[in-house]
């Protein structure tokens, strides 16, 4: 697969129940991230590792919850260009968290939404 899933999130209205929830069921090491957000990604996971990384985190809409993949690009801006000119919208432009991630959020023409994430080559 030439840009693979690289990370998925789980998103609702109770960050810690979800914590909770994955912990207990898949045994997941969710550590809260720093700041304020409540949001929480898999620690124990690291590139190399069998399957992918992920976060639960808490929406600030409570009516609003969705489950996110996304696909590692090598620049969110050209892909969020091809991604239009396909039928796609973009929902989240490219946004950087410094020293943790740059992403983006798309939705493709039926309406389905999806990610995509700079991919950093290892050093």
């Amino acid at each position: 697969m030439k840009h693979p899933i690289a990370h998925f999130e789980i998103i609702g209205k109770d960050h810690d129940a979800l914590v909770k929830f994955y912990s207990d069921i898949f045994e997941w090491d969710l550590q809260q991230m720093p700041g304020g957000a409540k949001y929480s990604t898999t620690a124990d996971w690291q590139p190399g590792d069998p399957g992918i990384g992920g976060g639960v985190g808490e929406s600030d809409d409570p009516d609003k919850r969705w489950v996110t993949f996304y696909a590692a690009v090598p620049d969110t801006d050209e892909y969020l260009k091809k991604i239009e000119a396909a039928g796609g919208k973009t929902v989240v432009p490219t946004t950087t968290i410094p020293e943790v991630v740059t992403y983006a959020v798309f939705e493709d023409p039926e309406g389905n939404r999806m990610g995509i994430v700079k991919d950093v080559p290892p050093s």
